[in-house]
């Protein structure tokens, strides 16, 4: 059987980390990374051909595109972009995740290498789960979130819309009569250990998880 052909878009460490994970797919086959750097075009990453976004559609109009950049804005932005083109998303699930049957996985998310996921998950379009997080019950993540490796999400919480949260950080239990709210666009800074509610656009961190500053 043919492999289905994958482009990347995004050559960087992630890109390149995401291209690993869809080798050991047997069904996927990485044909190209696309950058908007220049100075990237022509050159390979791991024998892989780095392209522009025009000669990656050119030359791959029927492949399937994943976002390989972890920051959530600027993936949403290249993930438009793809889409206005008329790139269809892949989802791409590592073969050594564990989960149960009652996961909901939207188009577009990545899931990495030794994951968790327990029981009644939804995950949204484009998120990314990066190597060895786990993910509790009743955990709702929404479009374009990043988990960094190594974050542990216990049950009831609720991410909203890109939001990012850093290496190794830890979000308590919320209830199901009040889940703990990680607005959209906050930033979890990496081993921060979060026990309340996040407001929309902001930045926390340290253990206990409290405001550094508004990103905004």
């Amino acid at each position: 059987m043919q492999k289905k052909k994958i482009v990347i878009y995004g050559a960087s460490g992630f890109g390149r980390e995401v291209a690993w994970l869809i080798q050991s797919c047997d069904d996927y086959g990485v044909v190209c990374f696309i950058d908007d750097d220049i100075f990237k075009h022509g050159t390979s990453l791991n024998e892989i051909p780095v392209m522009s976004f025009e000669n990656a559609c050119k030359q791959f109009p029927g492949a399937f595109i994943v976002g390989g950049v972890g920051d959530p804005k600027t993936r949403q932005l290249l993930m438009k972009k793809a889409r206005a083109a008329g790139y269809r998303f892949k989802t791409i699930i590592h073969p050594r995740v564990e989960r149960s049957q009652w996961i909901e996985v939207g188009v577009g998310t990545v899931i990495c290498a030794g994951n968790i996921l327990t029981t009644n998950i939804t995950l949204g379009e484009h998120v990314q789960i990066n190597l060895g997080c786990t993910i509790g019950h009743d955990v709702v993540i929404g479009n374009y979130t990043t988990l960094a490796p190594g974050v542990h999400v216990s049950g009831w919480v609720h991410f909203g819309k890109r939001v990012y949260v850093g290496t190794g950080a830890v979000i308590i239990n919320g209830t199901e009569e009040k889940p703990i709210i990680i607005g959209d666009d906050a930033v979890i800074g990496a081993g921060a250990c979060v026990t309340k509610s996040i407001t929309a656009g902001e930045t926390w961190g340290g253990v206990p998880a409290r405001p550094l500053h508004n990103h905004r």
